[in-house]
């Protein structure tokens, strides 16, 4: 169990065990909320798992008592305003650009891109999931190909409080299904890891403290198949996705959420609608949500 060299090991720590590579969102004082650099450091790791032939199987888990509270909108570590090498496209640099041509260029970047080169790693990934998964939250854990959640985790995309219509990477029909999809934006409530395997966003429920045991057992089985037949079926099942229409359904809707930020920041103080983490948070407690 080794730390990968040059790893921004403040956010985000990797190891291995055996085949398997365990990737660790680790900003556990802020409940693993995402700021770019721990996008940046989370694809350092997953190419790091790619590149090792003795990797066959990555888990992606977070430190604490929640995997993700979503993107990071007030921390004092908050980095919005910081200039990063793009790798998911050739968008100019968004620090310094006004309004939207910073908004788009940013969250083409570091969200909707990112996500994608993710879920096209050619091994097989696992999200284990404990406590909150919320909003951008929900983008790590859907660009895994299996979930496996300890019985006190939640789920939710709370950002239509914003006047937003879903968070970027924008899966909820193809991992709830269209109506489902619907509620869980209408709502913005939580469901439970029970209702999520219900519902089939969720492969499996465990005890908490069964979690990681649970979730290496299936990663080490996983890794005894043959790694191309691993990487081919996957892929196989991403296309098939994306001939339902994911891909372009994400393009039309990562569309629509940046006319609700244009929207917000023309009528509003700003792109969020004037919520931070606090409000969102105050506003789920007064309507008996998340």
């Amino acid at each position: 169990m080794t730390d990968q060299p040059g790893q921004a090991q403040d956010v985000v720590r990797y190891e291995r065990r055996g085949p398997v590579a365990i990737v660790t969102l680790n900003r556990p004082r802020y409940r693993n909320a995402q700021n770019s650099a721990m996008t940046y450091a989370l694809d350092d790791a997953f190419y790091s798992a790619a590149d090792d032939g003795e990797v066959a199987v990555i888990v992606l888990r977070g430190n604490g008592e929640h995997f993700c509270a979503g993107h990071d909108i007030g921390t004092p570590e908050r980095d919005v305003d910081k200039t990063f090498q793009r790798r998911a496209g050739l968008w100019w640099d968004h620090v310094g650009r006004p309004g939207a041509e910073s908004r788009f260029a940013r969250e083409s970047e570091v969200y909707l891109g990112m996500c994608r080169r993710w879920r096209e790693l050619p091994k097989p990934t696992i999200a284990s999931v404990q406590g909150a998964c919320i909003a951008g939250g929900l983008m790590l854990a859907w660009v895994c190909d299996l979930i496996v959640a300890a019985d006190d985790a939640f789920f939710a995309d709370p950002v239509l409080r914003m006047g937003i219509p879903g968070v970027e990477y924008f899966a909820h029909p193809w991992a709830l299904g269209a109506r489902q999809a619907k509620e869980f934006l209408f709502l913005g409530e939580r469901i439970d890891a029970h209702r999520a395997h219900e519902l089939g966003m969720v492969n499996r429920v465990v005890p908490r403290a069964d979690l990681e045991a649970e979730t290496l057992d299936i990663a080490t089985r996983i890794a005894a198949m043959p790694p191309l037949g691993l990487a081919l079926a996957k892929r196989a099942v991403n296309q098939a996705e994306d001939l339902m229409g994911m891909r372009d359904g994400m393009d039309a809707a990562f569309g629509l959420h940046h006319l609700a930020h244009a929207h917000n920041a023309e009528v509003g103080r700003d792109s969020l609608a004037g919520h931070d983490a606090r409000s969102m948070r105050d506003a789920a407690r007064a309507t008996g949500g998340s």
